[in-house]
């Protein structure tokens, strides 16, 4: 059954009572909240409403093995209740039969979802998992941990990890958290405590808070992503540019992209708080940059208008460095000098790095082709600064576009393309943007069911999507020669085909052992 309509006066109650709640130990008991959705974020974000004692109904759209399991556990240990299947998403329930005081969303579900929309025309306030976690940081007997926060359209887990190496080699207890893999929530209630915690911040989670005041923060780029969960760019790059409101010492912002100095202008912050650039040249004052391959510091130093700090070679950060993983490490250095981090810790911090999967990958050298995996550039931002990382590409790319437009990525880098290898449900819109700005480019479809031998089903999800990228990997191979790179860089989501990006990569890495450096395929399917 759906609530009732809430009376102007219950609405203020409610109202002053969340304003009120701004540490572990403010008074939650009893609190009426509806959590939705009951993956990483929100079984934390439940699980740690009830520990505050608040009365908690979990709504889920999924009735899985998985999420039975789940709703089992926080049954246990105290939810009121945990509705599973499409009804439980459709509209807003009561908790004890009364109306919810609050409603505390998963970063997945869009605002114009039923349950949202219920819930924002009922006045009931809605907060993200992350919102929720900085009003509970303060808590009696532990450490309050200060954030710095980062969010961009690509580069942020690599950032938000960079950035928690150098911390602890500065000595500090710190952890990456948030969008990244580890529920910001979890990192809060960890019984030890931490002196600094990295937050990944998505846009969807940005869009749901609303009191965050970071030590330091950074939008690392700005490009078109997300927009049909947003509604429309502006909508984004509002949401992204929530991650500077409040800062208190250090707002980040990358030089070569316009568009996060003026969110850096645009933005509220606390006094005192200073504007600090991040470029892959040379620095101005107030600025980290790059000087004959040292990443050195003019914004932390004293002596910034003369002089600058030497905080690491760009070697090292490896053999092979992408200019785009310069600036990450300077955006993540900014925001560990932010914190009190040395120049040392800096070096040493990058030196223990290690990276994660499937971004610029190397996976074979063989025949002087290199193949490169990278299944995380998920869209044409991560995809352009893959491909302007090489030369004489064949491409393969496609899959779920999000709504993006493919022309200005294809039209960039119109002249690297050797050939392009589609995969994806429907290539069509990438298909329709080489064909118009690369007409010379040899271009192969697969999504349609076309593989030059065999054909392929019209629609993929697992096997079906491995067998896809073998067909993809087999015409690579066919295609290149010396001097040549195979690039993975779908500048799209995995899921029309593969569970996840990190399926997806896989299932290149598995094709090309198994295709081009003949070692055979896995007993067990990907």
């Amino acid at each position: 059954m759906g609530c009732p309509a809430v009376s102007g006066d219950d609405l203020r109650d409610a109202h002053q009572r969340l304003a009120d709640l701004t540490s572990w130990n403010a008074d939650w008991a009893g609190l009426r909240v509806v959590v939705t959705g009951i993956g990483l974020s929100g079984f934390s974000a439940a699980d740690t409403l009830i520990e505050l004692g608040a009365r908690v109904v979990v709504c889920d759209s999924t009735d899985s093995e998985e999420n039975r399991s789940k709703a089992d556990t926080l049954r246990i240990v105290g939810a009121v209740d945990v509705l599973l299947g499409e009804d439980a998403a459709g509209t807003l329930p009561l908790v004890d039969g009364k109306t919810p005081e609050l409603v505390v969303t998963s970063p997945g579900w869009r605002p114009t979802q039923p349950l949202l929309s219920a819930a924002d025309a009922a006045g009931v306030p809605i907060w993200g998992d992350v919102e929720l976690a900085w009003r509970v940081r303060t808590r009696e007997g532990r450490p309050t941990a200060e954030w710095v926060t980062i969010t961009g359209t690509n580069g942020k887990t690599t950032t938000v990890t960079l950035a928690e190496s150098m911390l602890r080699a500065a000595g500090l207890r710190a952890i990456a958290a948030g969008n990244v893999g580890t529920p910001i929530l979890d990192a809060i209630r960890d019984p030890q405590g931490y002196d600094v915690i990295a937050v990944e911040l998505s846009s969807f989670q940005l869009h749901w808070s609303y009191s965050l005041e970071p030590l330091a923060s950074v939008c690392l780029n700005l490009a078109e992503d997300h927009v049909d969960w947003h509604g429309g760019f502006d909508e984004y790059r509002a949401a992204k540019a929530k991650v500077y409101e409040n800062t208190r010492v250090a707002c980040v912002y990358n030089a070569e992209d316009p568009a996060t100095e003026r969110m850096v202008e645009e933005a509220d912050v606390q006094e005192g708080c200073r504007a600090i650039g991040f470029t892959t040249n040379t620095p101005a004052v107030s600025m980290l940059g790059v000087v004959d391959e040292l990443l050195v510091d003019r914004a932390f130093i004293e002596q910034r208008k003369d002089s600058a700090a030497e905080l690491a070679s760009v070697t090292d950060l490896g053999e092979v460095v992408p200019r785009h993983l310069v600036a990450n490490a300077l955006a993540a250095a900014a925001l560990a000098r932010a914190a009190g981090a040395p120049p040392a810790a800096v070096r040493e911090g990058i030196r223990n790095y290690r990276p994660s999967g499937h971004r610029i990958e190397l996976v074979a050298a063989r025949d002087g082709v290199l193949w490169i995996n990278d299944s995380k550039a998920t869209n044409p931002h991560a995809a352009h600064a893959a491909l302007s990382s090489f030369h004489s590409v064949v491409w393969i790319a496609g899959g779920l576009s999000k709504g993006v437009d493919y022309n200005e990525l294809v039209r960039n880098n119109s002249s690297r393309f050797k050939a392009a290898v589609l995969i994806g449900r429907d290539s069509s819109d990438l298909a329709s943007a080489l064909r118009r700005h690369a007409p010379d480019v040899p271009v192969i479809e697969l999504g349609a069911g076309h593989t030059g031998k065999d054909e392929l089903p019209s629609q993929h999800s697992g096997s079906d999507g491995v067998q896809a990228m073998r067909a993809a990997v087999t015409e690579a191979l066919r295609i290149a020669a010396d001097g040549d790179t195979v690039l993975m860089a779908p500048a799209a989501a995995s899921m029309d085909q593969f569970p996840s990006y990190a399926h997806r990569g896989a299932a290149f890495i598995e094709a090309v052992r198994g295709i081009v450096e003949g070692q055979g395929f896995t007993a067990k399917e990907l």
